[in-house]
């Protein structure tokens, strides 16, 4: 009798703790954020926002829960940023060069410096970040930044010189406009979704883009020929950021959840970005494609012949007194870096 007593007493203690706890966990608040992005969920970068998501309400334990809105329902891509600022969106990825103009010492990063890979401009930018931490970011919470692989041309017919690009129609947007123009090339400017009709019909004649699009935006259909100019190779900046106020609202051990995952992050997007790059170029032959690699003389008349737009943006930073010199000695020399690992 005084044993059945004891394990009934057992029992009610144990259901006790179990129902305390049950009572705290069902009183803690649950920290419910927005993820905005423009990128459609088919692609590998909004898969890898949403499993990001994901881990960080793994490793809260459900403390935190994340709410994701791909291909611009939330907000377009030009919106995303100051959409984060306004509360609109708590946490958002899109590109810098959306925001044109807000973005000066990011802009660097964009320029056509040489990328060879897009592990290697993810890590670029953010070792540049991590060293300048730029004033015109401060007002939000940067989680981590990435950037696509070598911006390079694509054509409908081969270019093997810069005489082959003379009035060539290329579809090509901001510092590619510039560089098409210095290559002697004619820019026609559009958004991506529509280059691929204008290819089609004659409008375009090339593109500059990373290799990813011949299979993602489908180019591949509409092109024959890839230039691999890498002496003139962009990339563009992507951010992950998370509006300021709410990023201090959050408890520290929360914070630091998000630090750690964020981390682990850059170097899946990094890969990401080679995959995808490597599928667009198997597209491409699978259907026919050809790649052109330009000879080093070559290479090294074109990456002469866009120097204007290196040398226009380091005269644009220091007039804002930004180091605009030493931001492009750092960005070659980070990149550098990395092609020697």
């Amino acid at each position: 009798m005084a044993r059945r007593i004891f394990f009934i007493i057992l029992a009610m203690t144990v259901m006790s703790f179990l129902t305390a706890g049950a009572g705290i966990c069902a009183g803690e608040k649950v920290i419910e954020l927005n993820y905005a992005t423009f990128v459609p969920p088919m692609h590998k970068h909004c898969q890898l926002g949403e499993s990001w998501a994901k881990e960080i309400e793994k490793r809260t334990g459900g403390k935190v829960k994340i709410s994701y809105y791909p291909s611009g329902m939330l907000l377009q891509a030009n919106q995303i940023y100051s959409g984060i600022l306004g509360g609109v969106a708590d946490i958002g990825m899109s590109c810098f060069s959306y925001t044109s103009g807000r973005f000066t010492a990011m802009e660097a990063i964009d320029l056509p410096l040489g990328y060879t890979s897009g592990e290697i401009a993810t890590y670029v930018i953010n070792d540049f970040y991590k060293e300048f931490r730029p004033k015109e970011l401060d007002d939000v919470k940067i989680l981590y930044l990435h950037a696509h692989g070598p911006g390079i041309l694509h054509s409908k017919k081969p270019v093997y010189n810069l005489e082959d690009l003379k009035g060539l129609k290329i579809r090509s947007t901001g510092n590619s406009a510039k560089v098409t123009k210095l290559l002697g090339a004619t820019p026609v400017a559009m958004p991506i979704g529509e280059a691929y009709e204008a290819l089609r019909t004659g409008v375009a004649e090339a593109i500059f883009m990373p290799i990813e699009g011949l299979k993602q935006w489908k180019m591949a259909d509409v092109v024959k020929y890839t230039e691999e100019c890498y002496s003139i190779s962009y990339t563009t900046g992507f951010f992950v950021a998370m509006n300021k106020n709410k990023w201090n609202s959050l408890p520290p051990d929360i914070q630091k959840v998000f630090e750690e995952v964020s981390a682990a992050w850059i170097p899946q997007h990094a890969k990401a970005w080679d995959a995808n790059d490597e599928e667009g170029r198997q597209y491409a032959l699978g259907l026919g494609g050809k790649i052109i690699t330009l000879s080093p003389e070559e290479s090294a008349r074109w990456e002469r012949a866009v120097k204007p737009v290196v040398a226009d943006y380091i005269d644009m930073a220091e007039k804002k007194d930004l180091p605009g010199k030493k931001y492009i000695k750092t960005i070659k020399k980070l990149i550098k870096k990395y092609e020697k690992k």
